[in-house]
C-alpha cells in the first residue's frame, strides 16, 4: 500500500475538502500513474450528492484522468515509466462475460468496477481528484502526442461517452445529425459528428450558446424553445444525440427523425422522461441509450482525436476550486469542461 492524497466528499451534503487514503500495492500488471489532469464531469457531482442513490463515502470522484507513468509491474508490457497514459470510468471487469469478451466492458453482466464510487478489493475505488492511481494495464489507454493533456482529459468520458453512439448508429458523411444540448457532452458530439461528415444542427435554449456552436462546427443552430423553428425540421433527420441532463421534452424531438430514425439519451436527467408511444410507432422511429464505450473502442476514439487533431475546451482550475466549480457546473457557466491541474493539489 502507498500514501495518497486528494479531495473527497465525506456525505451527500458535505463539500469536497482534502482526505488522504491509500492505493493498493503494484500487482505484476499494474502501472501507477501521476496524475497530471482531471475532468470533473456532471456525473462526479450527482455521485458526491447522492442524486442517483447508493453513494459510497468517503468519495474521492474522478474519471477523466491523464498523466505520466511513474512504476510498472513485472508484467506489463504496454506501458513503461514515464509514459503518458490516460483512465476513464472503468478500472476492472469480470473478463469472462459476452459483453467483455466482445469489447464491451462497459456492459460487464457481474457489473464493471468504476473509477470511484465501486466496491473492489474489499474496500472502495477512489478517482482522479488525487494525486497518483494504480490501474491494471489492460484499463488503462495510451495517449496521442500531440494533443494537448489537459483537454484529452475530458475525451476519457465526455468524448467516448458521445463518439460510441455516433459510431455504433453509424453516423456518416450525407445524413443529417441533431445534437440536444451544448455543455460538456454537447460540445464533443458536435465535434465528433462534424469530423464524421455529418451535417450537424445543434439544439440549444440559450440563444448566447449560437455562436459558439457555430464556431465548433454546427452547420445549423436551432432554438429548441422556438415553436416553429422546430416545426420547419421535423422528419428530416437521421439521427439525434441527447446530451442533457436535466428534465426536458423528449417527444419535441423524437418528431424530427426521418422513418426509422433514432434518437439515443447519454444526459441523465433526475426525473425519468414521459415518451407518448405514438412518438415513436408513428413512423418506427426509435429511443435508445448508450453507455460510455469498451477499452478498445475508447483508445480508438483517441486514436482519432490524434488524427484530427480534437480535444474539449477546457477551463483549467486548483483543486481548491471544486466546490465553485460544481456551482457554476449548476449554472451552466462553464465552456465545456473544468479540468483540475493536480499540481495544485
Amino acid at each position: 500500500m502507498t500514501a495518497s492524497r486528494g479531495y473527497a466528499a465525506q456525505s451527500a451534503t458535505a463539500p469536497l475538502g482534502p482526505f488522504g487514503f491509500e492505493r493498493r500495492a503494484l500487482r505484476p500488471r499494474d502501472i501507477r500513474i501521476e496524475i497530471a489532469f482531471c475532468g470533473v464531469c456532471h456525473s462526479d457531482l450527482h455521485q458526491t450528492r447522492d442524486e442517483w442513490g447508493g453513494s459510497i463515502f468517503p468519495m474521492v470522484p474522478g474519471h477523466e484522468i491523464v498523466g505520466r507513468v511513474t512504476a510498472v509491474g513485472a508484467d506489463v508490457t504496454k506501458f513503461k515509466s514515464g509514459d503518458i497514459a490516460g483512465v476513464g470510468c472503468m478500472v476492472e471487469s469480470c473478463r469472462k462475460c459476452e459483453n467483455c469478451l466482445d469489447g464491451q466492458e462497459q456492459y460487464c453482466t457481474p457489473g464493471a468496477t468504476f473509477t470511484y464510487n465501486s466496491r473492489a478489493d474489499g474496500g472502495t475505488t477512489y478517482g482522479g481528484y488525487s494525486n497518483d492511481i494504480v490501474v491494471d494495464e489492460a484499463f488503462a489507454l495510451t495517449i496521442p502526442a500531440n494533443l494537448d493533456l489537459a483537454g484529452v482529459a475530458p475525451l476519457l468520458c465526455a468524448g467516448i461517452t458521445t463518439y460510441s453512439p455516433l459510431r455504433h448508429w453509424n453516423v456518416k458523411a450525407g445524413q443529417k445529425v441533431g445534437v440536444v444540448g451544448l455543455g460538456g457532452l454537447g460540445h464533443m458530439a458536435l465535434k465528433f459528428a462534424k469530423a464524421f461528415g455529418a451535417h450537424v444542427v445543434q439544439f440549444t435554449t440559450s440563444t448566447n450558446k449560437i455562436e459558439d456552436a457555430q464556431r465548433l462546427g454546427a452547420d445549423e443552430v436551432v432554438l429548441s424553445n422556438d415553436a416553429a423553428a422546430m416545426k420547419a425540421q421535423a422528419a428530416s433527420f437521421d439521427f439525434i444525440l441527447d446530451t442533457v441532463s436535466a428534465p426536458h421534452d423528449l417527444g419535441a424531438f423524437l418528431g424530427l427523425l426521418k422513418r426509422d430514425g433514432t434518437m439515443t439519451l447519454v444526459g441523465v436527467p433526475d426525473k425519468p422522461p414521459v415518451v407518448h408511444p405514438f412518438a415513436l410507432i408513428g413512423a418506427r422511429r426509435s429511443l435508445a441509450g448508450s453507455l460510455i464505450g469498451g477499452i478498445a473502442e475508447t483508445q480508438e476514439m483517441l486514436d482519432f482525436c490524434g488524427t484530427h487533431g480534437i480535444t474539449a475546451d477546457i477551463e483549467i482550475i486548483a483543486m481548491d476550486q471544486i466546490n465553485t466549480a460544481y456551482e457554476r457546473m449548476l449554472k451552466g457557466d462553464v465552456k465545456y469542461r473544468f479540468v483540475i491541474d493536480l499540481a495544485t493539489l
